[in-house]
């Protein structure tokens, strides 16, 4: 069996993360290729990873950035790998037998088609600048195996998943949404649809790089942008009725409170914000926020 390890770049130093996989690579002399792609990184982030030409089986640069989905559809073309194992630029490797933890799972469950190992952050405060992603991550994102496997579509995320080649050549990202948010859960729900199942393992990374308060801010509108636009088709629509926020941007518009609540949030969108920006809020605030967002969005 081999393994592509697929890693999209854009601006981040990823040679720790190669470094290690490298090393656990060849200690277990497993049958695994490394392959990046950058995505029209800034020039002082392909100089400091140019070096990686000599270390790694390719190492490929964009001209032009196509975005998360597309990206990620763009390893099937270079990939020589029964399963492609993607991780984020920004994930370092935390588990000693990391590699090995996905090969056994797949060795002992030869039927696996998808497997999501997890994320965690550091354990320790950040300063308030940083809180509010930190306090996400802790709270929504990194959720023990236990229950991610209670709900494996919606507990699903791209930051560390393998999944086997002929099922990505089958169920491939929906390449009409390149702006962040919500691609990693259009595609689960897409995997649920084709009947394949997700299954979950205690295999984290660490996420190494939690934004400040007002660029994850900045992330959180571009995000509801995205997902308006998948709510705009009907059947991307019925895919994501799972997910909280649309459960409950559906209910607004089924008991007609859409514009009592919209108005609601242009009246007190810029204090919601005032206090998300300051760090150590309830996500409450954020739900508020995120769902003032989406109605508000005039494909909403």
């Amino acid at each position: 069996m081999k393994v592509s390890i697929c890693i999209p770049v854009y601006n981040f130093d990823v040679r720790e993360l190669v470094s290690n996989l490298i090393k656990e690579i060849n200690a277990q002399d497993y049958d695994a290729e490394i392959i990046l792609i950058d995505d029209e990184s800034e020039i002082k982030f392909k100089d400091i990873n140019k070096d990686l030409h000599n270390q790694v089986d390719q190492l490929i640069y964009l001209d032009k950035n196509i975005g998360r989905s597309q990206i990620r559809n763009l390893f099937l073309t270079y990939s020589k790998g029964d399963y492609l194992l993607f991780l984020d630029c920004d994930g370092r490797i935390i588990e000693e037998n990391f590699l090995t933890d996905y090969i056994q799972f797949i060795q002992e469950n030869p039927s696996t088609k998808v497997i999501y190992g997890g994320r965690s952050v550091s354990a320790e405060l950040p300063d308030q600048k940083h809180f509010l992603r930190w306090k996400f991550a802790t709270e929504r994102e990194n959720l023990p195996v236990e229950l991610r496997i209670e709900k494996p579509y919606l507990s699903f995320q791209t930051n560390n998943f393998i999944i086997k080649k002929e099922v990505l050549e089958k169920v491939r990202f929906n390449p009409e949404f390149q702006k962040y948010g919500y691609e990693d859960l259009l595609f689960a729900m897409d995997l649920k649809s084709e009947g394949i199942v997700v299954d979950h393992i205690k295999n984290p990374i660490f996420n190494n790089d939690l934004e400040d308060n007002r660029v994850y801010l900045e992330k959180v509108k571009e995000s509801v942008e995205s997902l308006s636009q998948m709510l705009k088709d009907h059947q991307l629509s019925l895919k994501l009725s799972e997910i909280k926020l649309v459960k409950a941007h559906n209910v607004m518009n089924k008991i007609g409170l859409k514009s009592l609540f919209k108005f609601f949030f242009r009246m007190n969108k810029r204090r919601i914000e005032q206090s998300l920006l300051k760090g150590n809020v309830s996500l409450r605030y954020l739900d508020l926020y995120k769902l003032g967002l989406l109605l508000d969005n005039p494909d909403s």
